[in-house]
């Protein structure tokens, strides 16, 4: 979990902030992290199901731009894990 969330240590967020990421119970997350948190997830399991109830949920929090700003990182993430799994690199 060490090099996983090293950027969001360097950013200042806490190892229970860390853990709550995974914890949809916790009151750790603001709504907006949680929905960000629904998202990035939704994006990367469960692409082709982001119905037009999950767009309007998630434009509650975000503004196009965010969710554009959004989309393009958690992607860029999706594809960086997923080369380095098809050419066998291991996380540092």
């Amino acid at each position: 979990m060490k090099a996983r969330y090293a950027g969001a240590r360097q950013a200042g967020a806490t190892e229970e902030k860390i853990a709550a990421i995974d914890d949809e119970r916790s009151d750790r997350l603001s709504p907006r992290e949680r929905m960000a948190v629904r998202y990035a997830e939704k994006l990367a399991v469960d692409h082709r199901n982001v119905d037009d109830a999950f767009w309007a949920e998630l434009r509650r929090h975000f503004s196009e731009a965010d969710i554009l700003e959004l989309t393009l990182h958690a992607t860029l993430y999706i594809g960086f894990g997923r080369f380095n799994e098809i050419i066998g690199l291991e996380p540092a």
